[in-house]
């Protein structure tokens, strides 16, 4: 029956087009009408411009140390994506649930919700928690705002479990991230006479340069963590935006990059020696045209996640989830935030496949689902024990 009861909360879940872009509020409002339907009082935290939302809520006694259960609301966009069926409005073919989010991650979230409505009435005496956030999905943005409400509580969660889908493997480890823009002035002129300007997509040209020699040296040479199917830090280019007609030497160009790095490998060395170089060439630049030159921003981070074996919340999971290796992933989560400015020890495991998600006919499986509610219901039964 309950498996059948998350099924029916997954498909109002995937109803909401949460496209990070736009507005979770709609969702936001039915979870929270759900909970006071049991009588459980949710925080709402809104973002600045009260357009998005998290939602915090706890189930038992709120004055100490209980288990958060984490999860992002927000979904990657459709477009472009051929789907074999509606993307927003969830489709049952068998064993399998299809829908935008059914894996990533509103399968977690619906059994969340099903766990929390069949516990309401029973005696905690150690408190679930649940949270719920927005933009995870453009670099865990929105949870930072749920944290800082967290960092003033007097009693945080001695332990969280990000439901991101690991197919119910125990995961205690994954990558950092930091999201940067490199931005290249040069001086514009008529492409007839190119030496006389300066060339912003050639300055852009060369740091791309310079970031293949960092990730060449990485492949080669970087720290290694073996756990990890891309056992390496990476440095990637994923977008160049430059020039406006092909007779005008480009007097702008920016470069988007990435550094994706295992939690053993610290990103600060390889953005100090990409300063290096974008002062590099913003000194030659200059010497021609004063107000040219590279500069680099970070446009967001997260820290990685990096759990101990031995740590707690690793072997309750692994128990409630009867055992299995221990994984590593290389997508990030709020994990390593939740650990990193909280001190919460922090495991990723929940319900799907990472390789169904941001693809189009994307689903989950009633087998995961109802792993997933078994796991969660032998963690209740311990805080009410």
């Amino acid at each position: 029956m309950s498996i059948q009861r998350a099924t029916e909360i997954l498909d109002r879940l995937v109803a909401f087009p949460t496209i990070s872009r736009t507005s979770n509020l709609d969702l936001i409002h039915f979870v929270s009408d759900f909970l006071v339907k049991l009588g459980i009082k949710a925080q709402i935290v809104h973002n600045q411009e009260g357009t998005k939302a998290n939602i915090y809520a706890t189930l038992g006694p709120a004055e100490v140390a209980g288990v958060l259960l984490s999860g992002h609301t927000d979904v990657v966009p459709t477009e472009g994506q051929a789907w074999s069926t509606d993307p927003f409005r969830m489709t049952q073919q068998g064993d399998l649930l299809y829908g935008r989010g059914t894996a990533d991650m509103k399968g977690f979230i619906a059994c969340v919700l099903v766990l929390f409505e069949e516990y309401a009435a029973r005696g905690f005496n150690r408190p679930l928690h649940l949270a719920f956030s927005y933009d995870e999905e453009i670099g865990c943005v929105g949870v930072r705002r749920l944290i800082d409400l967290l960092a003033n509580s007097s009693y945080r969660p001695s332990m969280c479990v990000i439901g991101e889908p690991t197919s119910m493997q125990t995961v205690v480890a994954h990558k950092g991230k930091v999201a940067g823009r490199i931005n290249c002035t040069g001086r514009e002129c008529h492409s007839s006479h190119a030496p006389e300007g300066l060339n912003a997509i050639y300055l852009a040209t060369d740091m791309v340069g310079t970031l293949r020699a960092l990730q060449d040296e990485l492949l080669t040479s970087g720290a290694r963590d073996p756990d990890f199917i891309v056992p390496f830090t990476t440095v990637h280019v994923g977008i160049i935006n430059g020039g406006t007609a092909l007779n005008i030497v480009p007097n702008r160009c920016s470069i988007d990059f990435e550094i994706r790095n295992i939690p053993t490998d610290d990103a600060q060395p390889l953005l100090d020696r990409l300063t290096d170089r974008a002062m590099e060439l913003s000194s030659q630049a200059q010497s021609r045209f004063r107000d040219s030159g590279v500069a680099l921003e970070i446009v967001n981070a997260y820290p990685g996640l990096n759990t101990q074996p031995d740590a707690a919340v690793v072997q309750e999971i692994q128990r409630y989830t009867n055992g299995g290796k221990l994984g590593k992933i290389a997508f990030g989560t709020e994990g390593g935030l939740f650990h990193e400015r909280l001190g919460i020890p922090t495991v990723v495991c929940g319900p799907g496949d990472i390789r169904q998600a941001h693809k189009p006919d994307e689903f989950i499986s009633l087998d995961q689902m109802t792993q997933c509610m078994s796991m969660l219901r032998r963690l209740a039964d311990d805080l009410t024990a």
